[in-house]
């Protein structure tokens, strides 16, 4: 296994953090990586909002279902899917652009991510942890107002930068489920409530599947903060209509 592949075999979410800064040159490579990225066209449909202000980072952290470690990151970065530059630049240029559709958000939103994976493996490769924070996609009015987003810019994801303690340093990495639920092979194939009970096993540990299920139900996929997180993105999708 080479070096590469044991970096993305290892690599697991951080959210314990000492106090050592992140240095200037440290920084600077992980955010050309996230530029030197696959994107669409070469387009590059994101702006990265890099958060300095100790202030906002208490307020983010806050709004994004209250979680003070994000106070506490070293570097905190926002990667928004962004169907606006370009649509400016051609009306800069004398085009005659139509408005950004749904699915310019969605080439945006893969550009996004893949940019914020880049970040996320060079960080590591030099001993920095990281922790995807989803929740930035709720509280739109909140996050609007504090970002100052305008229309047709969308906050796909927040990445929070920092060396791990050791405690988090020496946690076990969580189970993947195996390949051969993930992979279907020239077209998708329905799998059977069998098949879910043999992919899961991996993670219900001593709870019947029906109680992890359930607890898993509630405290994820029916929870207040995934029903905001449903009804903010429903609101920044009303610009692409």
């Amino acid at each position: 296994m080479n070096e590469v592949i044991r970096q993305l075999f290892e690599r697991k979410s951080v959210r314990a953090f000492t106090e050592q800064e992140i240095s200037d040159e440290d920084k600077q490579l992980i955010l050309e990586a996230a530029a030197m990225a696959p994107t669409a066209g070469n387009q590059q449909l994101y702006t990265i909002l890099d958060i300095t202000d100790a202030a906002l980072k208490e307020k983010l952290a806050e709004s994004c279902d209250h979680q003070p470690f994000i106070a506490k990151g070293k570097m905190v970065l926002i990667f928004c899917a962004d169907c606006r530059k370009w649509y400016e630049a051609f009306q800069a240029a004398g085009c005659e652009p139509r408005l950004p559709g749904a699915g310019d958000l969605l080439l945006a939103v893969s550009d996004a991510m893949i940019a914020a994976q880049n970040t996320v493996t060079a960080a590591w490769s030099l001993g920095i942890g990281s922790c995807y924070i989803g929740d930035i996609m709720e509280n739109v009015e909140i996050h609007r107002d504090i970002l100052a987003l305008p229309s047709y810019v969308f906050p796909v994801g927040m990445l929070v930068f920092g060396y791990p303690t050791q405690q988090q340093a020496d946690r076990l990495k969580p189970n993947r489920v195996a390949l051969k639920h993930l992979i279907h092979e020239n077209g998708y194939r329905k799998m059977s409530e069998e098949e879910y009970r043999e992919m899961f096993a991996i993670k219900t540990g001593k709870q019947s599947y029906e109680e992890w299920m359930e607890a898993f139900c509630k405290r994820k996929y029916n929870s207040d903060f995934s029903r905001e997180m449903t009804r903010s993105v429903a609101v920044y999708l009303e610009d692409f209509q």
